[in-house]
């Protein structure tokens, strides 16, 4: 898909730069670590396109588990590549999130019908720099137990391209601003452990920098 110039709005996106966008390693500060999981199976909303094709890149990635509690959110600005190379750049980051948190079953939910199609053996992938990442995809998902990934309309999508545009605004000296809309009262759900006074979060708020919230606590039965 072909990314539009800047819209909506959101917390503004984690962003690092990479020189080579056809191979791409997703940083580990990107991700909040976790020993064990408390959930065996996570669901990844992926979402990555180029303002030109080629042009400047990014994507996407929501992180929920399998009762929809939201785990992590996160994007990367790619430099210049195409929205397939963009695609496959956030499948992977989000393969490789699932695999630093032991999570050993997967869905992946993408718009790209190419990508879905390409994974699931329907498509054959004959672009060189696509084979790369497919081959490299194909690798990461043979380590869990379970892995499905299917199609939706990209208005089923929205999260995860809110935030790869997002990365591209930011990469352009765009201002993103907080969530103003009805989106910003959904309240973020995350479990946490109390030990010593301090309250540590299992997983990475999609939050901005000096962002003040309230905090409900709930204990678990």
């Amino acid at each position: 898909m072909t990314f539009a110039f800047p819209k909506t709005c959101g917390a503004s996106p984690r962003m690092t730069h990479s020189s080579s966008p056809a191979v791409s390693e997703i940083p580990r500060s990107l991700f909040m670590s976790a020993k064990v999981p408390e959930t065996q199976e996570v669901v990844a909303h992926i979402d990555g396109g180029s303002r030109g094709n080629p042009g400047p890149a990014a994507f996407g990635v929501i992180v929920h588990d399998a009762e929809g509690a939201r785990l992590a959110s996160f994007s990367k600005f790619l430099g210049h590549a195409t929205n397939n190379v963009a695609e496959y750049q956030g499948l992977l980051a989000a393969l490789s999130y699932a695999l630093e948190r032991h999570y050993p079953r997967v869905k992946v939910v993408s718009d790209s019908e190419l990508l879905t199609r390409q994974i699931n053996g329907q498509y054959k992938v004959k672009n060189p720099d696509l084979k790369i990442l497919y081959e490299r995809a194909k690798t990461l998902i043979r380590q869990f137990d379970s892995f499905t990934i299917k199609h939706v309309l990209r208005e089923h999508n929205r999260e995860a391209d809110r935030l790869a545009n997002e990365a591209l605004d930011a990469a352009e000296g765009k201002k993103v601003p907080y969530p103003a809309g009805p989106e910003a009262a959904v309240p973020l759900r995350a479990r946490a452990t109390y030990r010593h006074g301090v309250l540590t979060l299992h997983a990475t708020l999609p939050l901005a920098e000096g962002e003040e919230v309230s905090v409900e606590i709930r204990r678990r039965k």
